[in-house]
C-alpha cells in the first residue's frame, strides 16, 4: 500500500508532464495550416492525459459528478462539432472562452467557500495564505468578465445585438474607475482589511464589467476581443492552477493567456492600430460620410453575373480576396468550385488572406480548408501583395475594409496606415457585395468606383452558385 501510495503521486506528475509537453508541441503546430489537425489532435491528447492525471488526486472522493459532468460536456462539444457550421466558428469560440471563464471563476469560488467563511465569520483555514486569497481575487475577476464579456461578443457576433460600438460619455473612465475597485477589492482581501464576503461582490462587478468592457467595441474588431477574452480565460485558468496547486493548470493557462495576448498585439499591428485604441477607441460607430473617408466621387460599374464569368474565363491569373461577407453567405463551397472550373482551364488560382479578415484570426483559412481547398493556395498579405499587379481579374468575395484603398490616403480615417491588400493595382477587380455599404469600420470603399473595378451585386452564395454554372457550359 505505501508503494502505490509513492507510485500515484509520481505518475500523476509525469502525466502532467507529458501533458505539457503535448500541449507546447500543439500550440506549435497550429501556426502552421498544414499541421493544424495534428496540433489540435496533439493538444486534445494532452487534455485528455491531464484529466487521468487529476482524476488520481486525493482530495476526489466522489466521481458520481465528475463522470456526470464528463458525459454532459463531452456530449455538447460532440453536439457542437458536428451540428455547428464553420461559418458560426467565432460564435462557438466565444462561447467556448466564456465557459472556460466562467468554468475558473467558479473554481475560485468554490475554494472561498472551502477555505474561508463566505459571511466573513471566523479566520481563514491553514493553507490558503494571503498569495491564495490574491490568485482566488484575480481567479474570480478574471472569470466572470470573461464569461459576460464573451457572451456580449457572442451577441454582437451572432446579430443579436447591434455590432456597432455601444458608448455613453466619458464611458472610458468609468470602466477604468470600475477596474480600479476590482483591484482595490482584492488588494482588501489580501491585506485582510475586508472581509471573505466581498469576494462576492467582486464576482458581480466583474461580471458586469465584462459587459462594460465589450459593449462599446465595434465588429470589425472582434477577432482582437476574442483574442483578448482568449487570454483572459487562459490567466483565469493559471491563477487556478495556483489557488489549487496544479501545475499542469499553471503551465496551460499561461501557454493560453501569452498566446492569447500576442496574438491580440498582432491583429492590432496587421491594422495598424495599438491595443488601447482597439478596446477603447469605439471604431465602427459611423457610416456613410466619415472624417477622413468623405463620400465617393463616382458611380459603382454593375455587371451582371454573365459578364463577370466571361472576364473570369479570359484570365490566366486570378486572385481570390475573401471577406466575412463571404463566410456570412457560405458561399466558401461554391468559391472553391468556381477556382477548381478555373483551374481547369489553365488558369493560376490563388487566395490572399488578410490577417484580420473575418470575425476571428485564421477565419478564412479555417472557411476554405472546410471547403477543402489546398492550403498551397492560401498566401498571406506580405507574400501576395506585389502578384496584384501582375494578375489579370481579382475576384473579391464579401471583403470591404481589408481591401479599401482609403486606407493609403484617407488621414484621420480609422484604417488610415492599415496594410491592405493591393487589389485596385490588378488589371480588373470583380467585388461580389449586397450593397455599396461600408465594412465595419464605416469608411467607404474607393475601390467600389475605381475605373477598374465593376461590382456584381447580389448574395455571395447565389452569385458563386450562377458563376460556376456559367463557367461549366
Amino acid at each position: 500500500m505505501n508503494l502505490l501510495a509513492e507510485l500515484v503521486p509520481m505518475s500523476t506528475e509525469w502525466l502532467y508532464l507529458a501533458a505539457a509537453a503535448l500541449f507546447i508541441i500543439g500550440i506549435r503546430d497550429l501556426s502552421s495550416a498544414e499541421t493544424a489537425r495534428r496540433g489540435n489532435l496533439l493538444a486534445a491528447t494532452g487534455m485528455l492525459l491531464a484529466i487521468v492525471g487529476t482524476m488520481q488526486h486525493g482530495l476526489i472522493v466522489k466521481w458520481e459528478w465528475i463522470a456526470v459532468g464528463m458525459i454532459v460536456g463531452g456530449l455538447i462539444g460532440l453536439l457542437m462539432a458536428v451540428f455547428m457550421p464553420m461559418t458560426a466558428m467565432p460564435e462557438r469560440i466565444s462561447i467556448v472562452n466564456g465557459l472556460g471563464g466562467a468554468a475558473s471563476g467558479l473554481v475560485g469560488i468554490c475554494e472561498v467557500i472551502r477555505h474561508v467563511n463566505p459571511l466573513g465569520l471566523g479566520s481563514t483555514a491553514p493553507g490558503f495564505s494571503a498569495f491564495h486569497v490574491g490568485v482566488a481575487g484575480l481567479e474570480i475577476m478574471l472569470g466572470a468578465l470573461t464569461f459576460t464579456g464573451s457572451m456580449i461578443a457572442f451577441a454582437k457576433l451572432r446579430g443579436l445585438i447591434t455590432s456597432k460600438p455601444m458608448t455613453y460619455p466619458g464611458q472610458n473612465i468609468v470602466n477604468i474607475t470600475w477596474f480600479v475597485v476590482m483591484l482595490g477589492l482584492i488588494c482588501g482581501l489580501v491585506t485582510g482589511d475586508l472581509g471573505p464576503g466581498f469576494f462576492f461582490l467582486l464576482a458581480g462587478m466583474a461580471l458586469l464589467f465584462g459587459v462594460m468592457f465589450v459593449l462599446p467595441i465595434g465588429g470589425a474588431d472582434m477577432p482582437v476581443v476574442i483574442a483578448m477574452l482568449n487570454a483572459y480565460s487562459g490567466l483565469a485558468a493559471a491563477a487556478t492552477g495556483f489557488v489549487l496547486s496544479n501545475k499542469v493548470l499553471i503551465i496551460a493557462g499561461a501557454l493560453d493567456g501569452s498566446s492569447g495576448l500576442l496574438l491580440s498585439l498582432l491583429m492590432c499591428r496587421a491594422m495598424n492600430r495599438s491595443l488601447p485604441n482597439v478596446l477603447f477607441g469605439a471604431v465602427g460607430g459611423a457610416t456613410g460620410s466619415v472624417a477622413g473617408g468623405g463620400e465617393l466621387q463616382g458611380e459603382p460599374q454593375s455587371i451582371s453575373t454573365v459578364e463577370a464569368a466571361e472576364r473570369l474565363f479570359d484570365a490566366r491569373r486570378v486572385i481570390i480576396v475573401p471577406g466575412y461577407g463571404m463566410a456570412a453567405a457560405g458561399a466558401h463551397f461554391a468559391v472553391r468550385e468556381v477556382a477548381d472550373l478555373l483551374k481547369e482551364r489553365g488558369a493560376s488560382v490563388k487566395y490572399a488572406i488578410h490577417p484580420v479578415a473575418g470575425r476571428m484570426p485564421g477565419h478564412m483559412n479555417v472557411l476554405l480548408a472546410d471547403a477543402n481547398v489546398p492550403y498551397d493556395d492560401l498566401v498571406e498579405m506580405d507574400e501576395i501583395n506585389p502578384e496584384f499587379s501582375d494578375t489579370d481579374v481579382v475576384l473579391v468575395m464579401g471583403a470591404n475594409d481589408i481591401c479599401n484603398p482609403a486606407a493609403r490616403t484617407a488621414e484621420g480615417s480609422p484604417i488610415y496606415g492599415m496594410p491592405i491588400l493591393d487589389v485596385d493595382h490588378a488589371s480588373q477587380v470583380i467585388v461580389i457585395k449586397r450593397s455599396m455599404s461600408p465594412g465595419f469600420a464605416g469608411i467607404p470603399n474607393e475601390l467600389f468606383v475605381a475605373s477598374n473595378c465593376a461590382m456584381l451585386f447580389g448574395d455571395g452564395k447565389q452569385v458563386a452558385e450562377q458563376l460556376v454554372e456559367t463557367l461549366s457550359l
